[in-house]
C-alpha cells in the first residue's frame, strides 16, 4: 500500500493512455455527481411540496356541516344543521383517541372578511373565535404580548390577537399596539398580542392577516349562540384520524340524526391522509433517484473493470516478467486492485466534491424563493456512504482482471509480442 516503487508503476500506466484514463474516470465522476445531483434535487422538491404544511399537525381533522343527502327518521334529505357547544362536550365525553379538540368560529363564515376599524385606520380581515389550544394545531409566534388563555375563555374577555399584516394597516410605525383597542362590528376588543408565522408558505401572507377572539367572546359579541362553525381535532399519537373521524362522525349523526352511510352531510379534510400522500410520493422519487443513480455508479465501474481488462492484455508481458522473476499472485492481484481502486477513488472524490458544490450554489440561489423548490441540501453521510460503496466496488471491479493477471502463465507471456 505504501510502497512508492508502487504507486510510481500505477501513475506510469494511467498516464500512457490519458485520453483512455479521463474517459474511465470520467464514468465514474459522473455517476457520484449525477447521484447528489438527483438527491439534492428531490430534497428541494419535497421540502417545497412539504412547505405548505409548515409546523402545522400533521395528524388534524378538520369537520364542518353540510346538506344532508339522505333521508332519515322521518327527515328530508338537503337538510341544514348546525354544529353546537353540546357536540363539543359530547365528543370530549364519547370519543376516545382525541388529543385536542377545538372549536372554531370565523365571522362572515369560510374565508370571509370584516372591516375592522381603529380610529382613522380601516382594514378588511379574518376574525376567529378560538380555543387557546388552536395555537398548538396551527402555531404562530406572538413576538408581541401573548396569545389567548383560559382565563379569556371563562371570563369571555373582549381580547384579541393580531397578525403582523393588521398591526402594519391599523397602526403607526413604532406605535405600541398592547393595550389599545380595534373595533369589530362595533364591538371594542383590546390588543393583547402581536403575532407572526414561523414559516414562510403560498398562505402566509394571508394569515397574518387574522384576528383571533375567545371563542366564548365571539358567541356572545356576534349573537352566535352556541353555534359551532367547525371543529379542528387532533389525534393521539397511536390513533390514526381515519380511525378517529369515524368515531366522531358516529357521535355526530346520532345527535344529529344523520343517515349513518351519509358522507355528504358532515365536510371534512383529514391532513394525516394527505400527508401520508405526499410521503408516499416521495419515498417513490427517492427510490427511483436511487435506482437512477446506482444504475450510473454501475456502469461507470464496469467501465473501469472492462478497461482493466485491456490495461491487463496490454501488460500481459510485464506481468510474465515479474512472474517469472519471482513475483507471488498476492502481490500481481494487489497491484491490479490497487490501480482500480485509486481510479475509482480519485473520480468519486471529485464527482463528490463537484456535486456538493452544485447543490449549494443551488441553495444559495433559490434558498426560500422557490415555491415548489426550497433549500436543496445532501444529506452527508448519504454523500459518504455513497462514495465508500463506490471505492468497494472499484476494488471488484479490479477484482476479475486481477484474478486473469494473476493467472498468466509467464512462459505463454514471454512469448506474447503484444
Amino acid at each position: 500500500m505504501f510502497d512508492l516503487d508502487r504507486w510510481q508503476e500505477i501513475f506510469s500506466a494511467l498516464s500512457k493512455n490519458k485520453v483512455r484514463t479521463f474517459l474511465t474516470a470520467f464514468g465514474v465522476f459522473w455517476g457520484i455527481f449525477m447521484l447528489l445531483v438527483m438527491m439534492g434535487a428531490g430534497d428541494g422538491l419535497e421540502k417545497g411540496a412539504k412547505k405548505d404544511f409548515g409546523s402545522f399537525a400533521t395528524k388534524a381533522l378538520y369537520m364542518w356541516t353540510q346538506s344532508t343527502s339522505k333521508p332519515y327518521k322521518g327527515l328530508p334529505p338537503g337538510r341544514g344543521f348546525y354544529f353546537n357547544n353540546s357536540d363539543t362536550e359530547a365528543m370530549s365525553q364519547n370519543v376516545e383517541g382525541i388529543d385536542i379538540l377545538c372549536p372554531r368560529n370565523q365571522l362572515g363564515g369560510f374565508r370571509g372578511e370584516n372591516n375592522v376599524i381603529r380610529g382613522k385606520y380601516v382594514g378588511a380581515f379574518s376574525v376567529y373565535g378560538d380555543m387557546p389550544e388552536i395555537i398548538k394545531v396551527d402555531p404562530i409566534n406572538v413576538f408581541e404580548g401573548r396569545f389567548l388563555n383560559q382565563n379569556d375563555i371563562t371570563g369571555k374577555r373582549k381580547v384579541c390577537v393580531i397578525g403582523k399584516r393588521v398591526f402594519d394597516l391599523l397602526f403607526e410605525k413604532g406605535e405600541q399596539p398592547i393595550g389599545e383597542y380595534i373595533q369589530i362590528k362595533g364591538v371594542y376588543f383590546q390588543v393583547i398580542g402581536v403575532y407572526d408565522q414561523p414559516f414562510k408558505n403560498n398562505s402566509s401572507e394571508r394569515d397574518l392577516e387574522n384576528i383571533y377572539i375567545p371563542f366564548s367572546t365571539f358567541q356572545q359579541a356576534f349573537n352566535y349562540g352556541n353555534v359551532v362553525g367547525w371543529y379542528c381535532v387532533t389525534a393521539k399519537p397511536e390513533v390514526m384520524v381515519a380511525n378517529l373521524h369515524d368515531n366522531i362522525f358516529a357521535v355526530l349523526a346520532d345527535r344529529h340524526k344523520i343517515h349513518p352511510e351519509d358522507t355528504r352531510a358532515i365536510g371534512s379534510w383529514n391532513s394525516e391522509k394527505e400527508y401520508l400522500k405526499l410521503n408516499s410520493l416521495f419515498i417513490g422519487i427517492n427510490f427511483l433517484i436511487w435506482i437512477v443513480g446506482i444504475g450510473t455508479l454501475l456502469a461507470g465501474v464496469i467501465g473501469v473493470s472492462n478497461i482493466m481488462l485491456v490495461v491487463v492484455k496490454e501488460r500481459t508481458k510485464e506481468i510474465g516478467i515479474r512472474k517469472a522473476i519471482g513475483a507471488n499472485p498476492y502481490s500481481i492481484i494487489s497491484q491490479i486492485i490497487l490501480e482500480s481502486t485509486f481510479l475509482t477513488s480519485i473520480a468519486g472524490y471529485i464527482g463528490l466534491l463537484l456535486g456538493v458544490l452544485v447543490i449549494e450554489i443551488v441553495n444559495n440561489l433559490v434558498g426560500e424563493v422557490g415555491n415548489m423548490f426550497t433549500n436543496p441540501q445532501i444529506d452527508f453521510n448519504i454523500a459518504i456512504t455513497a462514495t465508500i460503496i463506490l471505492v468497494v466496488a472499484g476494488a471488484f471491479a479490479g477484482l476479475i482482471p486481477a484474478r486473469k493477471a494473476a493467472a498468466v502463465n509467464p512462459v505463454m507471456a514471454l512469448r506474447n509480442e503484444t
